[in-house]
């Protein structure tokens, strides 16, 4: 018996049903989810802050934001707040025209009484980690408020983040993620969705549940006090926020989180944006997992804590994972009888174990953020078809986590309403080659599957060959591409 006809396909079948073993948590864990933010009751917050109104810091940290910068200074100067308790500070590390066109909107924002300073380091130690601690070093501010550059907060903001830090236990309050340009394509459609269920499902489950979660790296408020007890913003992981948000749950501090207060902010327009977004979280949270993890199972915790502190933080995982499903779904596809070796039902459950948590748990965040019927089932069906496309560049991310390779914090381009100045993204060609390479070697395995007659493993198959080209064609209709 020669290789393509014995062992190849025997392994692969096996490494089959293996990976899909492998991926029931994963599943599982989005099933809890639904199950927490439906079954939890809403956890009340303080109605309103109690006393005199505290001195409130706004941080602003930017790098390289000609598109955006003036935006987000005329929204954080228009915060309806008291002038005499109110600091703005524009932690601005850039290299390009940044600098001369936020120093004339601050100009004039100073002249209306606004009380903003204009941060300037010589180096960009820690990347945005390091630009937040030193705007903590240097502010006066009892709390913090950060906010990302492509971030337009609401006038209330502040008053509305204020009230929960009443308890005195309570360490950082997160706002809900909102999109400025959500209609734009299906790839910020899926995005939006993606948010949508990490804020509106994920977010409010663990919240009702008193489990962990994180502060997002922006519109949200902490704590001085808090921060500082945990150990302020550290810059050796490439998701400083997760990390303090962890570090400062594990000393003892409570966070909130704020469904109904929501901040808009700008969805990476082009898919190589978005990738190096992901890429950053993706590896970060690795990161975090190998560094916290083991004192989050040292804690003095709850069990479900830890069993969700731990989902959460390995959710990443996931990636890899996929990543092999694809390929060996590629080899059955190409060796037939391997296929059909396998019981049909078995295809069918794979699609199912693969589609139903991921339908349901989207499903539920599309209802929650008033989505009709229809554009629900496109926007799911968009945001599968991005999460498989995605999966060669965050299964790389994932790896760097694991092995410690120290990558630099490369922030997310931004193009704004009136795009000046053109940001690339960091390019890496080799994902997008491979990607590429992999969509059309699973359309091949698709169509050989249906051309034998093996139906049952044909939807699988095809489904990754969907999700796998369509990236591919985002990636070659940027007309910067190559």
């Amino acid at each position: 018996m020669n290789v393509a006809s014995g062992t190849l396909p025997s392994v692969a079948g096996v490494a089959y049903l293996m990976i899909l073993l492998l991926l029931v948590p994963f599943g599982a864990h989005r099933l809890r989810l639904i199950w927490l933010r439906l079954r939890r009751p809403e956890r009340p917050a303080a109605a309103r802050w109690r006393g005199e109104l505290p001195r409130v810091t706004v941080q602003l940290p930017v790098y390289n934001e000609a598109n955006v910068v003036a935006r987000l200074l005329d929204a954080a100067c228009k915060l309806d707040y008291p002038r005499d308790r109110l600091e703005i500070q524009l932690l601005d590390d850039s290299t390009d025209e940044t600098p001369r066109i936020a120093a004339a909107r601050i100009a004039l924002w100073r002249r209306r009484g606004v009380e903003i300073r204009h941060l300037r380091r010589a180096r960009r130690d820690g990347f945005k980690a390091g630009a937040l601690a030193e705007g903590a070093r240097r502010a006066s501010g009892e709390f913090l408020l950060v906010l990302d550059a492509d971030f337009l907060p609401p006038p209330d903001l502040i008053r509305r983040l204020l009230p929960p830090f009443s308890d005195p236990e309570v360490g950082a309050v997160q706002a809900a993620w909102d999109h400025l340009n959500r209609e734009e394509s299906w790839l910020t459609r899926a995005q939006a969705l993606f948010l949508d269920a990490h804020f509106a499902v994920e977010h409010e489950a663990r919240y009702r549940s008193g489990l962990f979660f994180n502060f997002n790296g922006s519109a949200g408020m902490w704590r001085r006090r808090c921060l500082e007890g945990a150990g302020g913003w550290r810059a050796d992981t490439l998701t400083e926020d997760l990390d303090l948000s962890y570090r400062a749950q594990l000393a003892g501090w409570r966070f909130v989180y704020l469904d109904e207060v929501r901040v808009p902010g700008e969805l990476p327009r082009r898919l190589r944006a978005l990738e190096l977004q992901q890429e950053r979280w993706a590896q970060g949270g690795i990161q975090t997992a190998v560094r916290l993890l083991p004192a989050v199972w040292r804690a003095g915790l709850r069990l479900p804590v830890k069993l969700e502190a731990t989902a959460h933080l390995l959710g990443h995982a996931v990636h890899p994972l996929t990543l092999l499903l694809g390929i060996t779904l590629c080899l059955l596809g190409y060796f037939g009888r391997a296929a059909d070796s396998l019981p049909w039902w078995i295809h069918l459950l794979a699609l199912g174990m693969a589609t139903v948590p991921f339908i349901l748990f989207y499903g539920l965040a599309a209802r929650l953020r008033g989505r009709s019927l229809g554009a629900s089932i496109r926007e799911i069906l968009e945001a599968m078809t991005l999460g498989l496309g995605l999966g060669i560049p965050l299964t790389g991310a994932v790896v760097r986590g694991l092995a410690g390779v120290a990558t630099p914090f490369h922030r997310t381009p931004k193009n704004g309403p009136h795009p000046q100045r053109f940001y690339g993204a960091v390019r890496n060609p080799a994902p997008a080659l491979l990607r590429g390479l992999l969509g059309l070697f699973l359309a091949g395995a698709a169509a050989n599957l249906a051309l034998s007659g093996l139906l049952s493993a044909v939807p699988f198959t095809g489904l990754f060959a969907i999700g796998y080209l369509a990236a591919s064609r985002e990636t070659v209709r940027d007309p910067r591409f190559g």
